[in-house]
């Protein structure tokens, strides 16, 4: 099995030598047995705290560039004309912390029937297909997950 342990400097002009296609919960993984496109078994050792996304670029232990691409999944589409709909939904299942896709009038997630009839119910119109699924990094997450917590002073002085 071939080691892959860091990510590689996007380069656009430089042609990856494999591809492996993930589904988004395998893209979360830090610890990984894959195989890539070629057929060539690959167990990534990734630092902790990051999502591969669509595009990301990774080397293996010999220096071969590695692209990793969106597996297609089965997700629910959620679109409608109604905007104030749409984002009604996004609210109900943001406050459920649901993983969503945003797009131009749509959201997506990893497909759930229970997800699929709330969002039905508020007047949206639900497809199930097959889609890479990128979701929204969390707002405070700066581009990869992790966490943190801070002490701050609250308290405000104000001179009259």
């Amino acid at each position: 099995m071939i080691k892959v342990t860091e990510f590689a400097a996007h380069v656009p002009e430089a042609q990856p030598q494999l591809t492996v296609r993930l589904p988004f919960d395998e893209r979360k993984k830090s610890r990984l047995k894959t195989v890539a496109e070629s057929g060539e078994p690959l167990g990534f050792i990734l630092p902790r705290g990051h999502i591969l996304r669509d595009g990301t670029r990774l080397l293996d232990e010999s220096g071969r560039l590695i692209e990793v691409k969106a597996a297609n999944e089965t997700v629910s589409t959620v679109s409608n004309d109604d905007l104030y709909k749409v984002m009604r939904a996004a609210y109900h299942l943001g406050n459920r912390h649901v993983p969503l896709q945003i797009g131009e009038g749509w959201l997506r997630y990893q497909h759930d029937h229970v997800l699929d009839d709330m969002v039905i119910g508020l007047g949206l119109d639900v497809m199930v297909e097959l889609a890479p699924f990128e979701p929204e990094d969390g707002a405070y997450s700066g581009g990869h997950a992790h966490s943190h917590s801070h002490s701050h002073e609250h308290g405000h002085h104000h001179e009259h």
